[in-house]
């Protein structure tokens, strides 16, 4: 069901929350994709200060809650209410780097180096669940140790229907090129490339590696078009500035205007990024706190005829 589809849109934190995710779908209808990572404490104890933690996704088609933890019994207990949620799959992060979530906390990309932790987690939520179960992951903690093979070997031995993997190990962060290995005969799961995919060229050389899709992050920054254009749903916009006011809606119905508008300063800075003037056009976003503003400045800024 999930593999039929080569490309996807990753898990970015704080970027591909509900609002986001509702204008990737005026693009890209059945393209698969992950919600921002969700920690498992926060959802199972149902922090109210993290909206994520109250979404459901029955209305969003093809798509895969993120979760991320060190305590199996807690993952186990965040995948049942997202699948309660109505989520398509769920996906447990073992690649993040930062060190608030590798390092403090024992998640993330700390799970490439504590397998049987690793194991433990996924077999876990794989029992809880009657929807598939992913990971994503990295090459491996560093240099030194590239073993995303074991991890991949334990997670089909554990049931996991796919993973996803990022060509760059965790010492790397998001610095240096990512570079994909090629998935030989002795991997046992479908796999999905990441890591600076950008292009339909891109596409076409991560899945001659032998990966089953591919997997768009940072380019999809300021072009929540790109997925429909590469999975071939549309064409690029001619006209953006009402993608994004439509944007700025979802994000203030969302989050509220208090919590929005600062939030979506980001956002306005992708967006104009390589156009005429838009420094001094972010300076001046950057300063607006009224949503009226806001939109009035979008509007000049890219020609739009009303704000909607």
């Amino acid at each position: 069901m999930l593999l039929n589809n080569q490309i996807f849109g990753a898990p970015l934190a704080g970027i591909t929350d509900k609002p986001f995710r509702r204008i990737i779908r005026t693009f890209a209808s059945e393209v698969p994709l992950y919600t921002e990572m969700i920690s498992c404490h926060s959802l199972v104890e149902a922090h109210k200060n993290c909206p994520r933690n109250f979404d459901r996704y029955d209305d969003e088609g093809n798509i895969g809650t993120q979760i991320f933890g060190a305590d199996a019994g807690l993952m186990a207990d965040a995948a049942r209410i997202l699948q309660d949620s109505g989520a398509a799959w769920i996906d447990i992060n073992m690649g993040c780097p930062v060190p608030k979530v590798a390092t403090r906390s024992g998640a993330g990309a700390n799970l490439m180096r504590d397998h049987h932790l690793a194991e433990k987690i996924i077999k876990a939520v794989v029992k809880a669940v009657q929807i598939p179960v992913s990971i994503k992951t990295r090459l491996g903690w560093d240099e030194a140790h590239v073993d995303w093979k074991d991890l991949m070997q334990i997670a089909a031995d554990c049931g996991v229907s796919f993973a996803a993997l990022h060509g760059r190990t965790r010492a790397q962060l998001y610095t240096g090129a990512s570079i994909l290995p090629k998935i030989t005969d002795d991997v046992k799961i479908p796999i999905i490339g990441n890591g600076d995919i950008m292009t339909s060229e891109d596409v076409r050389r991560v899945k001659s590696l032998g990966y089953v899709g591919a997997m768009i992050g940072r380019a999809m920054l300021g072009r929540p078009w790109l997925l429909g254009e590469l999975s071939g749903d549309t064409q690029v916009p001619t006209e953006i500035g009402p993608i994004i006011l439509r944007h700025l809606e979802y994000m203030l119905e969302y989050y509220g205007s208090k919590t929005a508008i600062p939030m979506f300063r980001k956002h306005v800075a992708w967006y104009s990024s390589g156009m005429s003037n838009s420094t001094n056009f972010r300076v001046k976003v950057n300063q607006i706190s009224d949503a009226k503003e806001l939109k009035k400045e979008i509007c000049k800024f890219w020609g739009c005829e009303a704000v909607i």
